[in-house]
């Protein structure tokens, strides 16, 4: 009996390794490869593992991924590319910023022209107020935040469990909701505010709470030389904290 649950152990190790470590495929590779990404982006490929993070959430052409809180829409070109002119990307982010001056409006948001670029026709932006959780046109395949999840936290009046329900329900069955963040010290909640961090363990206790199935870990863009007591701009850039990568699915 002690065998074979040391055996089953040892499987369930190995599945979980190849959730991490699965070769991206040529569709995946060919994304990351697109001519139209800005220098900006592609200097930051060695950080952010975009053909690993891809791979990871399974990204494939013909399907529907949400990009929330896209930012300037590093991830965002890149689910563009690797859905192909079948698929679609849904930005979605906060209300735009109000003009402080009516002289000067405000330039329109980076997402937004990204959105207006023909060489990413099939991403659409939305903006809307996320204290009333996610909502998008059609159901998705892939539900993906990175470094922001914990910036969901410090909306004032948001509710978690209704927030990440309204990304359960936004999902198709047997979709999956990638969250990427910092990592924070356990027992500190004030982390996601004073750090921008936050504790890997409080994710999955309100995602799986939502009634997702965790599924793994992707340790690619782990780094145990971050102690997570410094902010995430206090002496180093984003690209070297420590952070987890995890997958959730919405059951069939």
């Amino acid at each position: 009996m002690k065998s074979k649950l040391l055996a089953a152990a040892a499987l369930a190790v190995i599945a979980t390794a190849g959730l991490a470590y699965a070769k991206p495929d040529a569709n995946q590779m060919a994304a990351v490869a697109d001519k139209g990404r800005p220098e900006a982006d592609t200097k930051r490929d060695a950080d952010r593992k975009p053909a690993e993070m891809l791979e990871f959430a399974g990204v494939k052409p013909g399907q529907t991924v949400v990009d929330m809180l896209p930012g300037g829409g590093y991830f965002t070109r890149l689910f563009s590319k690797a859905v192909g002119a079948k698929g679609t990307v849904y930005a979605v982010s906060g209300p735009p910023r109000p003009a402080t001056d009516p002289a000067k409006p405000p330039p329109p948001p980076a997402i937004d022209v990204l959105a207006a670029d023909a060489n990413y026709s099939n991403v659409k932006s939305i903006h809307q107020p996320l204290q009333n959780g996610l909502s998008v046109p059609t159901p998705a395949d892939v539900i993906w935040t990175s470094q922001n999840y914990h910036d969901v936290k410090n909306i004032a009046g948001v509710d978690m469990l209704a927030f990440d329900k309204a990304i359960y329900n936004s999902l198709k069955p047997g979709g999956v909701f990638i969250v990427l963040d910092h990592v924070a010290n356990a027992g500190d909640p004030s982390s996601t505010k004073t750090l921008h961090r936050i504790d890997p363990a409080v994710v999955k206790a309100e995602v799986t709470a939502a009634g997702f199935k965790y599924e793994g870990e992707s340790t690619v863009l782990k780094n145990p030389a971050d102690d997570h007591t410094k902010g995430i701009r206090d002496g180093f850039s984003q690209g070297q904290t420590d952070q987890f990568v995890y997958k959730f699915r919405k059951p069939k």
